[in-house]
Order: structure tokens, then C-alpha cells, then sequence
């Protein structure tokens, strides 16, 4: 079958490899330069299937509130707020109902755990050798934050996760480097998770992908799907004219570019920009970095260690542009990073050594991403993945090959059709 992917960020180019692998001939069309350059270029890079779950969640309208007047808030409302990103929070809040939330829980858990397994098989299988390392920790600075956590300890329990609960002491004996003058009550300990560069392993795929027999057409924008021939794709480059060609299917992962390129066939999809914020900075000296990946519980800020360098990711702002990088957001940051491991990157010419990086996460209000047939013939949707790409991607590439296969899945599927959205 001749397939179109667009978009080659993690979720376009595990699909592209999937597809491929599966026999099809494939083409994946690109608007950015090269692979994983938008949401996939500089993500915290953990993958903890037991805490991927939905940001509609019960209580959650409530702390938005009380954060807007906090400094280091982990979410944040900017000015301005488009009308579709208020019809989207409307959205999002109805989603914060309970069962709502556990019903999104389940779905989202489910697809972590198998898109883990898949991530594992691909890198062991093809020999992907990318910057990786076993372990997350989430760091607990109070019994406040120890209380707040018990909730979220009982998802792990009821999903089979391997968890320890430890005091500072034992903390400090997995991360050695953890400051000694920052004082904290103790960790949540998940061994079987980890930590890897989601950039690096895209770019592996992607040559995977190539070498599978798939073509891949940087610099090329995807003009808005015909109604009347949706599987015949107008595509240009910055130096030609639009062209068409035919495709037998076409798999839209183009994340917040694929609700516009669907609109002409009827669907309203909404699905907004969440922005997040990394720091990233060479390694100044090994034993004072952290050995894999921890979590500022408090301030929902993640420390990883991607090979040589050290990675600081978090915030969710709603609202604002993404040219526009709030100072606060990246003084949270680097202040969560002075706490934790003051000595561990090279912060002193931060004009040469430090990247900044504020990416766009497209999320449906409820959580959970759109996977398969759109009811629309030969069009296909692996899209709104949200901030989980990475933990989410290989499952839902898999899934989407599967289906198109006409196999059945190995994950059960409910809920995480396009028919979730008509409901």
C-alpha cells in the first residue's frame, strides 16, 4: 500500500518505521528541516508509564487557580488566551470529572505500558544506541508533598508498578550528587522506569525508516485535506509550486498542524498548544550529575541525564505564544536545578553552552491521543498526544500499522478512537 505519513516528529517516525517495516511504501512529508525539531526536539525524555496520566483530573481547575499568583507556578495561564483556547479549557474542565478522569487514566496507562515494551523492542532489535539510563526518582521536599503523592502511589499499585517509598538517606545513595544542604523528606523510587534522548532515537528511526524503504521529503508543508479526494495530498516546498500526489491511506501525526489540515473533511478537533520549557547544558563535572532521571515533586520539574549533558524540563502554560519565553518559567528551572545538583552543568557561559528550548504540546482537553481510522476513507490519525509523545509514541505507531493492516492490536482500544471525541 502507498502511505503518507506527515509529520516526522517521535510519533510521525515510529509510524513511518512501523509502516514501513510492515511492507508498505511510505513517504513522510515534513514542514521543519529535519526530523523531531518541534515538541520532540528537547522534552524531559522520561518514560514512567504509571505517571502518564490525564491533566484533567479532579481538583486540578482549583490549583490552576491558586497557581496564577505564584512565581514558580508548575502551570501558568498567559496572556493572551485565543477564543479556541477557551473553548478548549471549557472542555478540559468538564473533563476533570472523576470518572472521566479514571476512565482517561486507564486508557493512557494502558498504551504507556505497551508503547514501553515497544520502545524496548525497537532498541534492542534494530541496535539503537542513544543516550539512555535506567531509573526515575520523584523527589518529595515535604510531608506535604508526601501526602499529596498518596493518590497517585495507589495508580502505581493498582498497575503492578514496582515502587519503593524511601527516606533522604536512601535517596542520596541512589543519586550521590543530590545537594547536601538541600534538606528533603525522602523519594518515590521506580527502578524499572528510565530516562532517554527522544531526539536521538527519532533520528535513529528515522534512518531505520529510510533504510526499510521509506522516503522522507523535508521542508514540505501538507496543504489543508481535499474533501473531495482526501487521500490526494497537496504538498509544497519554500522554492516550488504546490504539486498533488496520490496516496492509497494518509496517517495524519502533524500534532497541533493536523487540526487544521483536517477541517475541510467536517472534523473540529480541539486540541491547544500546553507549552513546556527545557534547560539543557553540558555535563561540568560527572560525579556532581545526577546518574538518570528525578522529579521535583513541588515544583513538577524533571532532572535527566542524557549522556553528556543534563536536561531541566517542566512547566504547562496555557495561552501566550511560542516565540515568547517567560523569564520565570526558566528561573523555575534553573533554581529546581541549583537545588538538587548545583554542580553538575556548565552554566557559566550560558550564552554558548545552554539551550533554551520552549516547545508546543498538543493536547486534547481530556488527556488521551486519537489512534486509527478517522471513519473517513484512507485517512488515519495518530495525533494529541500531548506531553507523553515520547512515552506514548511506539505503542500508538504500532497500533495505527495494525489496524491499517486490518490485524487486531495487542492493546485494547477503547476509548482511544475518534469516536471518544464525538461522544
Amino acid at each position: 500500500m502507498k502511505v503518507a505519513v506527515i509529520g516526522a516528529g517521535i510519533v510521525g517516525v515510529t509510524t513511518a518505521y512501523e509502516l514501513a517495516a510492515d511492507g508498505h511504501q511510505v513517504t513522510v512529508f515534513e514542514r521543519r528541516g529535519a526530523a523531531a525539531e518541534e515538541t520532540s526536539f528537547a522534552n524531559a525524555g522520561v518514560v514512567a508509564p504509571g505517571y502518564v496520566t490525564p491533566w484533567a483530573a479532579p481538583g486540578m481547575s482549583a490549583k490552576v487557580l491558586r497557581y496564577l499568583f505564584s512565581r514558580h507556578a508548575p502551570v501558568k495561564l498567559t496572556w493572551p488566551v485565543s477564543a479556541g483556547e477557551l473553548r478548549w479549557m471549557w472542555q478540559w474542565w468538564r473533563a476533570c470529572r472523576l470518572e472521566t478522569y479514571l476512565a482517561n487514566r486507564a486508557r493512557l496507562q494502558r498504551l504507556a505500558f505497551y508503547s514501553r515494551e515497544r520502545l524496548h523492542w525497537l532498541t534492542d532489535s534494530l541496535q539503537l544506541d542513544y543516550d539512555r539510563s535506567p531509573g526515575y526518582m520523584v523527589l518529595l521536599r515535604s510531608e506535604k508533598d508526601q501526602r499529596l503523592v498518596q493518590p497517585g502511589l495507589q495508580v502505581l499499585r493498582e498497575a503492578g508498578v514496582s515502587f519503593r517509598e524511601i527516606d533522604a538517606a536512601a535517596a542520596r545513595g541512589i543519586e550521590p550528587a543530590l545537594n547536601p544542604d538541600t534538606d528533603f523528606l525522602g523519594a518515590i523510587h521506580l527502578p524499572d522506569d528510565e530516562a532517554g534522548n527522544c531526539r536521538q532515537f527519532a533520528l535513529l528511526l528515522k534512518d531505520a525508516a529510510r533504510a526499510a524503504g521509506a522516503r522522507f521529503e523535508f521542508n514540505t508543508s501538507v496543504l489543508p485535506l481535499d474533501r473531495a479526494a482526501p487521500a490526494v495530498l497537496r504538498v509544497q516546498q519554500a522554492d516550488g509550486p504546490p504539486r498533488s500526489e496520490a496516496f492509497d491511506s494518509v496517517v495524519v501525526c502533524g500534532g497541533l498542524e493536523s487540526a487544521p489540515l483536517l477541517r475541510p473533511l467536517g472534523f473540529r478537533i480541539r486540541m491547544a498548544p500546553v507549552y513546556g520549557y527545557s534547560i539543557s547544558a553540558p555535563i561540568r563535572e560527572s560525579l556532581n550529575a545526577p546518574r538518570s532521571a528525578v522529579m521535583d515533586e513541588r515544583f513538577k520539574v524533571a532532572i535527566t541525564r542524557l549522556g553528556q549533558r543534563v536536561r531541566v524540563a517542566g512547566s504547562a502554560e496555557i495561552g501566550g505564544s511560542l516565540q515568547h519565553k517567560r523569564p520565570e518559567a526558566l528561573q523555575t528551572l534553573y533554581k529546581v536545578l541549583h537545588d538538587w545538583f548545583p554542580g553538575a552543568a556548565q552554566l557559566s557561559n550560558a550564552s554558548t553552552s545552554v539551550q533554551e528550548w520552549k516547545g508546543a504540546r498538543p493536547m486534547l482537553p481530556d488527556g488521551p491521543p486519537v489512534l486509527g481510522a478517522s471513519g473517513v476513507p484512507g485517512i488515519w490519525l495518530n495525533l494529541g498526544h500531548g506531553s507523553s509523545g515520547w512515552a506514548l509514541a511506539c505503542g500508538s505507531a504500532r497500533v495505527v500499522a495494525d489496524l491499517m493492516a486490518g490485524r487486531a492490536p495487542l492493546l485494547d482500544l477503547e476509548g482511544l478512537g475518534i469516536e471518544r471525541l464525538a461522544a
